[in-house]
């Protein structure tokens, strides 16, 4: 029985990843456990306009159960195109059938007006999956935190962001990790504190990859090559570290720079997005390294990046490196910046 199921829905928002997420958990719902005698349909692509469902809800089926008709890409649709030819399809719903419409919004790609009315109007639902600002996301954890339970203070939701990341769902994830995961002997309703995210929030593959980046910054060849050799040992991709740690090198050459023109150490770090530790040890490094030191590191990783995707277009103009394995470019270019 699928009495859980609306006759519509409309999830729309620019967080992706979350439209996602609710794509496949109704997908879960509709096709799981006791939902045997479901159908689903998806329609996506050239199939997925408003005359497409509006013809898909007009087609006999020979399913029995309730039939899910799933619709991608509806930011793209316009208005009078809803108002033409979906208002009126989806005014006669057939019995025991879902429409469910994801919109992946973002700038002027948004769902049309009369999309939200029509759903509304068939007893449907309407749910926006907006991304939280960077600024607001600490009081969004504080927030989601309270939801399950738990007690965050101020200074421990801006450690978790600075930590974690910015993406929703990871700190939503991590969150309920530290629910489940709190002492036996902790008070009930005890407030989480920066000092116990440091400790005990998993570090995501980025701030893992800043580590090595860290490493490079503080010129530690034995625990760069150490955090490299795990980061693959877990499977993370090359492309990504490469990335993430260019990142890292530019933010310490950012700092490195506002150093040199005479600004303290104590107002660079207040600027800084991680935990006051990380921020100390994070500025000591990059005051220990020369701006020089950190171009070169920048342009080795650019080198890195270029070789381990076959060299210059030109062969004339490879690096002979460039036939080598991706760990033995990688490994050689941390010797090369921190040895």
């Amino acid at each position: 029985m699928m009495a859980e199921l609306k006759p519509a829905y409309l999830i729309h928002g620019d967080d992706h990843g979350a439209v996602a997420e609710r794509r496949a958990g109704l997908r879960a719902l509709a096709e799981g456990p006791g939902a045997d005698a479901t159908s689903v349909e998806v329609l996506e692509g050239d199939a997925a306009t408003p005359a497409g469902v509006a013809a898909s809800l007009a087609a006999m089926t020979l399913a029995i159960g309730r039939r899910v008709i799933v619709v991608e890409g509806v930011e793209r649709w316009r208005q009078a195109d809803v108002e033409g030819t979906l208002v009126a399809a989806m005014g006669q719903m057939p019995p025991d059938t879902t429409v469910a419409l994801f919109a992946r919004e973002e700038s002027r790609a948004k769902a049309p007006e009369a999309l939200h009315r029509v759903v509304k109007a068939a007893g449907g639902q309407v749910v926006a999956q907006m991304t939280v600002k960077p600024w607001e996301l600490p009081k969004w954890a504080r927030e989601q935190a309270s939801r399950i339970g738990l007690s965050l203070d101020a200074a421990a939701a801006k450690a978790l962001v600075a930590q974690v990341g910015d993406r929703q769902q990871r700190l939503l994830r991590e969150l309920e990790k530290l629910a489940l995961e709190g002492d036996a002997d902790e008070a009930e309703g005890a407030t989480v504190d920066a000092q116990r995210i440091e400790d005990r929030a998993a570090h995501s593959a980025e701030w893992r990859a800043y580590a090595l980046a860290d490493a490079l910054v503080g010129a530690n060849v034995r625990e760069a090559t150490a955090s490299y050799l795990r980061l693959r040992e877990q499977g993370e991709r090359l492309s990504g570290l490469i990335y993430l740690m260019s990142q890292r090198l530019r933010d310490a050459l950012g700092v490195a720079l506002r150093l040199q023109a005479g600004e303290s150490e104590a107002a660079v770090k207040r600027g800084l997005r991680m935990p006051s530790r990380a921020a100390e040890r994070f500025v000591a490094d990059v005051a220990r390294s020369d701006p020089s030191r950190l171009q070169a590191a920048l342009t080795a990783i650019a080198d890195l990046e270029l070789d381990s995707r076959g060299g210059a277009p030109i062969a004339s103009q490879r690096s002979p490196l460039a036939a080598l394995s991706e760990d033995t470019l990688a490994l050689q270019a941390i010797s090369r910046i921190a040895g």
